[in-house]
């Protein structure tokens, strides 16, 4: 849930300022600068710990580290398409499968408690995934859904 914090606090900074700006906050640009700024948060971390990162795809899925670099660049190019009004419904949509599509690698690096920072197998194992993965990934689906669709 410590990623949450980029998203939430970029959120909460974000309404404080279009608020001393504009004079009202802005929840629409908040929202989604908010997801923007924590997608691409995690999109650059691909390329920080592409080992651990490689770790999570199931053994089936070829070409590992090319997954690992593709969906690093997949979530930068997502974080910008939430700031851009004529492509944001679209980004959004696109994200929201992204984040069910990649949940699969979060099933199976809880299974194998995979460590993505020190790319071996210390992780908390499926105790993470129910207490900390599926509520974000839900809040993920949701906040992307709400501000990247509905307020759109």
């Amino acid at each position: 849930m410590k990623l949450l914090s980029i998203l939430f606090g970029t959120f909460i900074l974000a309404l404080l300022v279009t608020f001393v700006v504009q004079g009202k906050p802005n929840f629409l640009f908040s929202g989604n600068l908010g997801m923007a700024v924590f997608i691409i948060f995690t999109g650059l971390s691909h390329f920080k710990f592409q080992k651990g990162m490689a770790m999570m795809i199931p053994g089936f899925v070829p070409g590992k580290m090319f997954w690992v670099y593709a969906t690093g660049v997949l979530e930068i190019a997502a974080g910008i398409g939430l700031m851009i009004p004529s492509i944001r419904e679209l980004t959004a949509i696109l994200l929201i499968i992204f984040y069910i599509l990649v949940f699969i690698a979060n099933i199976n690096s809880s299974k194998k408690k995979i460590n993505i920072f020190k790319a071996d197998y210390s992780g908390p194992g499926m105790q993470y995934l129910y207490r900390e993965r599926i509520p974000m990934q839900i809040i993920l689906i949701v906040w992307t859904l709400y501000f990247g669709i509905y307020l759109a």
